[in-house]
């Protein structure tokens, strides 16, 4: 039988790189009353339309991404990244065009300054026209388009494009920038926030101001839907021949709103594009923003993170986390100078000794890690009959203890390879082993890490509680 073929999203905007510089602040200048930060940490990340792209192959859908870049170092950054997160590129280089870099500071998660580094493109008519013919090969080729338009200049004219896909039957959806969205005109969806929104059609004192004029915008620019982000009040989705519908926010404790509206306009393309009705993709669309707001800077939503969100995953705890998501939450707690503690063991039949150990453990930062042997990986060292509890069992006890931050499965006899690319400040093994014997034990210290042996409990251990049990039987 054939399989259906994954429909493909094709993302046009102004792209950038997002740099982050990330330090420790104790001090105020004695030159000026700002604050010194010690930048220990930094890391570049997709931004822009780039974003929206980086969001949508997190949900595993093909996507391409086209924007104008220089030619340039960050030009290059961009293609790495976008290479390395399964983004294809068509990107419109542009000789003495610098590409657009904006730098944020960041002390005590907080943002301190945030430097833009960007200038307006010279696109002659030649170039747009050129520019227009390329994007028009690249709709032929795709079966939904965002424009992701940050009103850096890539998307000044949008209406040829948006005129060609429709034409083509191509489901355009827009997230909008300036104050004239006529440009936008026959789209068949634009998300502007309340900002946005307000800065077209003018204040909004209640709510049944917001939605007539909401209704006679949508009209005006022959939109098949409008949908408002209207932050702590939800989302509004205005479509034709339908009431309006809100969708409550999610309570969430907000970290950061950076790049929320471009998971908004990602989730949104592909939820449609795998054929859901647009009310509920604006429910997903809300859940995961909901989810991105909790992270530092331009981030991403996870399928996992997005299923466990909407009810729909059968992982057996929210602190088990797949090695994606771990390495995730590990790096945002290093961006906070947070110390991770990480240790490794089958827990098979959790006791007294096994308690006391990870609470010693917990002790040495601020997240503990437990790498947890899985079923297959516990019977290839310990034989047929072991493990005595799944590994679903086993990793649900030990997320419910206090002293431990996250648990991940790992397959393999040794969590080595896992080690390496969590890179613990602190490594933590019983004291029956010597450093020299602990996997990865050289990979953490050679990063600048330690590692801690502890003592176990006298008197317990699972052969000894399995024997007992075994004998009790008889």
């Amino acid at each position: 039988m054939t399989q259906p073929s994954i429909a493909k999203i094709a993302v046009f905007g102004d792209i950038m790189i997002d740099s982050y510089w990330i330090g420790s602040t104790n001090r105020i200048s004695p030159e000026s009353p700002v604050p010194v930060v010690n930048i220990n940490h930094t890391e570049n990340r997709l931004g822009g339309a780039a974003n929206v792209a980086l969001n949508i192959s997190k949900m595993e859908c093909p996507v391409t991404l086209s924007g104008l870049v220089g030619v340039d170092q960050h030009a290059n950054e961009l293609a790495s990244l976008c290479q390395s997160n399964h983004i294809q590129t068509d990107f419109v280089t542009e000789n003495g065009f610098a590409t657009i870099m904006k730098l944020r500071v960041i002390s005590r998660q907080q943002h301190i300054v945030r430097c833009d580094f960007e200038e307006a493109p010279n696109l002659k008519p030649a170039l747009l026209s050129k520019i227009t013919d390329s994007l028009k090969k690249i709709i032929d080729q795709n079966d939904l388009i965002v424009l992701s338009d940050y009103n850096k200049g890539f998307l000044s004219d949008p209406q040829a494009l948006i005129q060609y896909a429709r034409s083509q039957g191509k489901f355009v959806i827009i997230d909008p920038k300036g104050d004239d969205f006529s440009k936008y005109r026959g789209a068949s969806l634009i998300t502007p926030n309340t900002s946005e929104f307000e800065g077209v059609v003018g204040k909004c004192q209640d709510e049944a101001t917001l939605f007539a004029k909401a209704e006679k915008l949508r009209k005006e620019l022959d939109l098949d839907a409008l949908l408002i982000t209207r932050s702590e009040k939800g989302m509004t989705l205005f479509e034709k021949d339908k009431e309006p519908v809100t969708f409550s926010a999610k309570a969430q404790d907000v970290f950061d709103v950076t790049g929320a509206g471009d998971t908004v306009i990602a989730m949104l393309a592909t939820q449609i594009a795998k054929g859901t009705p647009l009310p509920q993709a604006c429910k997903i669309a809300n859940v995961a923003a909901s989810i991105v707001v909790g992270k530092m800077g331009a981030s991403y939503v996870t399928q996992e993170e997005l299923d466990y969100a909407l009810g729909q995953s059968d992982r057996p705890h929210n602190l088990v986390l797949s090695k994606e998501a771990l390495l995730h939450e590990v790096k945002r707690a290093k961006m906070n100078n947070e110390t991770v503690v990480m240790t490794n063991g089958c827990f098979d039949i959790l006791h007294r000794g096994h308690v006391k150990y990870l609470e010693e453990a917990s002790k040495l930062g601020h997240h503990l890690i437990v790498a947890l042997n899985s079923d297959a990986s516990v019977k290839r060292i310990k034989g047929e009959t072991r493990p005595i509890m799944d590994e679903t069992s086993r990793a649900t006890v030990l997320a419910s203890l206090s002293s431990v931050a996250w648990v991940t499965l790992f397959d393999e006899e040794t969590p080595e390879s896992l080690i390496r690319a969590v890179l613990p400040d602190v490594l933590v093994k019983g004291s029956d082993y010597s450093v020299e014997q602990i996997a990865g034990a050289d990979a953490v210290i050679n990063n600048g890490g330690k590692v801690e042996l502890i003592d176990f409990v006298d008197g317990y251990s699972t052969s000894k509680a399995i024997e007992k049990i075994i004998s009790s039987s008889k």
